[in-house]
């Protein structure tokens, strides 16, 4: 059964369809007492740590995104928090595509993976995981002025051009996740995809406008600092839920660099740790460059730029006129009168044509199925621009329902044909249609011939904006790319089913008191079918230490483990850091 099929919380209920077709059910019953373990060991170094330098909101934040310390949250409990501060969050499979996942932030969701790293990738994960989503990102949602900037920059990302090459270099980054978190995946596949996501990070040719904001994201909402550079705190996701890098950032051969505009010029790999990272004083400053950036984007800058980046983008994306008429489809052509503004636009394929994002009633890719095309400018001899005309200017202009009529654009174009309506609001002229039409381009060549039928032909003197996607993407039944790589569900073998229980009994002694189950019992198992295992041990240990009752079991315990991390490098951080909180026990106002 869906952990939250009724969208009861209100931010998650206003999604539109097109979002809320990769929401996943959470549930929360597959989550093994190992995942649990996990959830808990991570939360219990990051409380510890953390607490001196992450960002001072970060642990009331826990609280108030509805996170504890000794089990994975359940969304019901998470969207029951947020929704006191005016977010929401969604379980979603893996990695979704950067566009939706920047939409969703403009909604005030958050997005979170369902699943949850394994035991070996403890320290850090390239897959996104409900440790990252939830203990990473919701913490700093608490904080007005950072969930306003994650919120400005979803709306700002969500208008982002997109490449082809953003696509495959996302389907080769999932694909890479995925195999990273099998447990049994071959290290040829994994080396080969590794190669695949390099060699598409070389080969984007120019990074598209999605591809410079991801960077900008990675330097802010991951792996952002804050404050100055000799002290600065973090406040990134993917740090606040790394119980590695978290501590290896701070140290001097990572760089510290001034949050500016030219963090855009440095790539990243989500493979590795980051050579460098970025301090912001402030969360204003994060809004005062994206705006800077934003302002270079193509819903900023319509007109030849912005029309150029769509056809580029061979994406469907969306023109807005100056009249407020939208028109969204995939756009093949463009022209330009001599000042270099766009005269003339077509689309080719499926189009619709909106207005305030909402599409016009009898406009949608099902009418204008084969395509759309329309001058762009101002009209020969007149001083206002069409759209502002009013009723007596146009009839004074021989522009009336049920006539013939001529009109010229100052860039040549010609259209002639019987007006059979004209559709305005808001006290603009958006859309007149004709009967019998043809236009002409100032060569004499034909953009549009009475056979074709019905000429719908926008009003406009420029483009204001371009942005990707559609303008009503419900209406326009815009399914979002959802990729067809899933991720990976363990089946477990009746060996690590029974590992399982013995992490199950260990926890039901912590929960249910000294009587709940002998803890010899399962270290005895333990040592004999799963040797190699460690946190079980560590949680045995942490008992034992904490009641004081079987002190010979512990010094046994403790041997095991001080061996281990001496003669298994792998572990070595992960054991010791394990025996630390056991003598330095976290607080408590976390736990239950």
């Amino acid at each position: 059964m869906s952990r939250f099929n009724d969208f009861n919380n209100p931010q998650v209920a206003a999604l539109p369809a097109h979002l809320k077709q990769f929401i996943v059910d959470q549930n929360y019953a597959h989550y093994t007492p190992v995942d649990h373990a996990v959830w808990r060991y991570v939360m219990r170094q990051n409380y510890s740590y953390l607490k001196d330098v992450a960002y001072y909101p970060y642990i009331p934040g826990l609280q108030k995104a509805g996170l504890t310390i000794e089990k994975i949250p359940d969304l019901q409990d998470m969207n029951n928090a947020l929704a006191k501060i005016g977010w929401g969050a969604v379980t979603v499979d893996g990695f979704i595509p950067p566009a939706a996942f920047m939409e969703y932030q403009a909604y005030r969701v958050l997005v979170i993976a369902a699943d949850i790293r394994q035991l070996k990738h403890i320290e850090y994960t390239p897959a996104p995981d409900i440790i990252h989503e939830s203990a990473g990102h919701a913490p700093i949602i608490a904080d007005k002025d950072y969930h306003e900037y994650l919120s400005y920059f979803g709306s700002i990302g969500a208008k982002a051009m997109f490449s082809a090459q953003d696509f495959e270099l996302y389907e080769a980054i999932r694909a890479l996740s995925i195999l990273k978190e099998m447990p049994d995946a071959d290290e040829a596949e994994i080396k080969k995809a590794e190669e695949l996501v390099a060699w598409r990070q070389d080969n984007m040719g120019e990074p598209s406008e999605m591809a410079l904001l991801s960077r900008l994201h990675w330097w802010t909402v991951e792996y952002g600092l804050i404050g100055s550079l000799d002290e600065p705190k973090i406040y990134g996701a993917g740090l606040l839920s790394s119980i590695g890098e978290s501590a290896s950032c701070m140290l001097e051969e990572v760089k510290k660099l001034p949050y500016t505009i030219d963090a855009v010029k440095y790539s990243y790999d989500i493979t590795k740790t980051q050579p460098q990272l970025f301090v912001t004083s402030d969360f204003q400053n994060l809004i005062d460059v994206l705006e800077q950036f934003a302002g270079t984007m193509s819903f900023r800058r319509g007109g030849v730029y912005g029309l150029q980046k769509a056809i580029d983008s061979k994406n469907t994306c969306t023109a807005v006129y100056s009249s407020g008429l939208q028109v969204s489809g995939t756009f093949t052509q463009l022209e330009a009168d001599s000042g270099g503004n766009v005269s003339f636009l077509k689309t080719t394929g499926p189009t619709a044509l909106s207005l305030s994002n909402k599409q016009l009633k009898g406009h949608g890719k099902n009418y204008h199925k084969d395509g759309f095309s329309s001058p762009v400018g101002r009209l020969k001899g007149f001083e206002k621009p069409l759209e502002d005309l009013t009723i007596d200017e146009l009839k004074a202009a021989g522009i009336e329902a049920g006539k013939n009529a001529t009109i010229q654009f100052e860039s040549g174009i010609t259209v002639s044909g019987k007006v059979k309506s004209m559709y305005a609001e808001e006290g603009k002229l958006q859309l007149i249609t004709f009967t019998n039409c043809t236009v002409k381009d100032d060569a004499g060549d034909i953009l549009f011939d009475p056979a074709w039928g019905v000429y719908d032909m926008a009003v406009g003197e420029k483009i204001t904006s371009v942005f990707c996607g559609a303008a009503d993407k419900d209406a326009f039944l815009e399914i979002a790319y959802k990729s067809a790589t899933g991720t990976h569900h363990p089946e477990y073998d009746e060996r690590t089913r029974q590992l399982h229980k013995l992490y199950q009994q260990v926890r039901n002694r912590r929960h249910k008191g000294q009587d709940f189950g002998y803890l010899g019992n399962v270290w005895l198992m333990l040592q004999k079918f799963h040797h190699d295992d460690w946190l079980c041990a560590l949680e045995i240990l942490e008992l034992l230490d904490h009641e004081d009752t079987e002190p010979a079991l512990a010094a046994e315990i403790r041997r095991f483990l001080e061996d281990k991390a001496a003669t298994e490098p792998e572990y070595k951080k992960l054991i010791t850091d394990g025996l630390y909180l056991i003598k330095h026990p976290v607080e408590q106002k976390l736990v239950v």
